[in-house]
């Protein structure tokens, strides 16, 4: 026996970093993975294909996150995506900074310069690790292969816990084309690590007993919901702790269908636009603030809560806390173990809180039938071209129940997150709002599908946001998804050119203008369905038909008002001029 076999563990075999990654990745259950390979990670890619791992190559590797970020949303579990090194892994970062802000877990795997001549000015060489570092939740540079098992644990556990995010695994190119003596029994998956809320802890007892207390003496509660809410799956306990207490529910574009729009209890989005919710907030006594941080839109810049309300606020993530607004009480814990125990302590009085609140749901009802009456001039439109609320009004119409929406970022989200009823609870609305990037809307329907695959998938998104990610049409085309990507083409940057006929008056547009494109022909001639949709009265069988639309994308090009003083659903508070002592609206 040689030297090296009587150092070998027991039952150990030879593998490359590569294969060792790819065992992980399998361990874990990952579901698609997408990515651009390179040199660095070759062994990888051999790996996954030796395995019958699914993977897709991607045209832009941001697209790829975004995928990765979408289908984490959905399915719960993390993302998985991969860059080469240098512009692969700096390509990244602006998704990577989606998933964080939003917390959604995903595990990326990035190449890196072989570490003998790191340093050297190898090709595609960058001080990757530390652009990368403040994009991620962790960043884990792995040094040994034998280390491999271990830290991709580690990376899909830190990606699922408490608030999720998205965790980098740096890999040098000699790791990951090294060799060394692995045993089977160390490639297993963390139990808790697979999905998320990986784990849940509750709030403390005595803060819970106080919240209880100010809650039952509340005349006029108001739950604020966000998107915490989907990654704690508590929509079900929200919506039975709302309806059992009658208390109305408000929600944050992320936090669209913590309880559906059209239940009763519910008043629709707060913040930046609003239907009814801002006017409730202002007459509430008590706000419950569940998985919500509370920023510059959700706040209209941090002057819409009242500052003698009490306020709980129920998060995961204590740094949150006293952030933009200050807690009555804060408490710290999992949002559906902190329903569930403010549920609990409030059953013996359910009664008597809910005949306090029973003229609630009409007053509900009767604010949203006049709201609905003065946006009706706009949802049921038949101008040319065609407004955006009658785009949305459209899916309001035609979309199932089951139907997963991809809000882009922009003018896109704000308008869906404003018109778009959601018709049950659960996450069945994605906005891009961590960072409200340009350019979500494309891949994240692709990485919906690939979660759901049998129901529809719709994506709302801008002509500039298309523009973006064009190329991975020809993806979405190959891997055969059958998502819907709507256009709402105005021929311009919408949000930005809105913005300047707000602030400096008509005419006065700079670097806004795109040029008119027809992109139901490029669709075509990609390979993809095209349908070009120019009156409103078309929208409908538009949607229906490419629904139907069987092994490819759809993408419907709608021509939409040109008119920049109707590109927003309301007055942008940014935008306002405000004169001393005024309260922006």
């Amino acid at each position: 026996m040689n030297e090296v076999q009587e150092a070998m563990p027991h039952g150990a075999i030879p593998m490359n970093g590569g294969r060792l990654i790819a065992e992980m990745v399998k361990a874990h259950g990952v579901g698609p993975m997408f990515g651009m390979g390179g040199f660095q990670l070759l062994p990888f890619y051999e790996a996954i294909r030796q395995l019958g791992l699914e993977h897709y190559l991607v045209n832009d590797e941001r697209t790829g996150a975004f995928a990765a970020d979408a289908y984490a949303r959905v399915s719960g579990r993390p993302g998985v995506c991969d860059a080469t090194l240098g512009p692969g892994a700096t390509n990244l970062v602006t998704a990577l900074v989606e998933s964080l802000n939003a917390g959604i877990p995903l595990v990326v795997f990035v190449g890196d310069t072989h570490r003998r001549h790191a340093g050297r000015n190898m090709t595609q060489e960058a001080r990757q690790t530390e652009i990368l570092r403040p994009a991620v939740k962790e960043l884990i540079r792995v040094e040994m292969v034998e280390r491999i098992p271990e830290l991709v644990r580690r990376a899909f556990a830190l990606s699922t816990a408490g608030r999720p995010g998205p965790v980098v695994l740096d890999i040098p190119e000699d790791v990951c084309h090294g060799e060394a003596f692995i045993s089977r029994a160390e490639i297993y998956a963390g139990s808790a690590a697979v999905a998320v809320p990986a784990m849940r802890c509750r709030p403390d007892a005595d803060a819970i007993t106080r919240a209880a207390a100010l809650l039952q003496d509340a005349e006029r509660p108001l739950i604020l919901a966000g998107g915490g809410v989907h990654l704690s799956r508590a929509d079900g306990v929200l919506t039975e702790f709302a309806e059992t207490f009658g208390i109305p529910v408000a929600h944050t574009m992320s936090g669209k269908g913590a309880i559906a729009c059209t239940h009763p209890l519910s008043v629709g989005l707060f913040g930046r636009y609003s239907r009814i919710a801002n006017d409730l907030i202002a007459s509430a006594d008590c706000l419950l603030v569940i998985g919500c941080k509370l920023g510059e839109i959700a706040t209209r810049r941090y002057s819409l809560l009242p500052s003698g309300t009490s306020l709980i606020h129920l998060d995961i993530c204590p740094e949150e806390f006293g952030r933009t607004a200050r807690a009555t009480i804060a408490l710290l814990g999992d949002a559906a173990a902190g329903i569930s125990d403010l549920h609990e302590e409030l059953r013996e009085t359910a009664a008597a809180q809910k005949t306090k609140r029973a003229g609630i749901a009409r007053d509900i009802a009767d604010r949203m039938a006049v709201w609905r009456e003065g946006a009706r001039q706009r949802t049921h439109s038949d101008e040319e071209p065609i407004n955006v609320a009658r785009i949305v009004q459209a899916f309001n119409e035609v979309l199932p129940a089951n139907a997963l929406l991809i809000a882009d970022g922009g003018f896109a989200a704000h308008w869906t997150g404003l018109f778009y009823d959601t018709k049950k609870s659960g996450r069945t609305y994605l906005p891009d709002r961590g960072f409200a990037s340009i350019g979500y809307g494309l891949p994240g329907a692709l990485g919906a599908w690939l979660a759901v695959r049998d129901r529809p998938v719709v994506a709302i998104t801008g002509d500039g946001g298309l523009n973006m990610t064009l190329g991975d049409l020809e993806t979405a085309r190959r891997v055969g998804a059958a998502i819907v990507i709507c256009v709402v083409n105005n021929a311009a940057s919408g949000y930005v050119k809105a913005l300047q006929h707000s602030v400096y008056g008509p005419g006065h547009y700079q670097s806004s203008d795109l040029e008119e494109t027809n992109y139901a022909e490029v669709a075509r001639a990609m390979g993809c369905a095209g349908i070009r949709v120019e009156r409103p009265a078309d929208l409908s069988a538009a949607l229906v038909e490419a629904l139907a639309e069987r092994g490819r994308p759809t993408v419907i090009d709608i021509v939409s008002t040109r008119d920049p003083a109707a590109m927003l659903p309301g007055v942008d508070t940014r935008a306002l001029v405000v004169e001393a002592g005024d309260r922006p609206i």
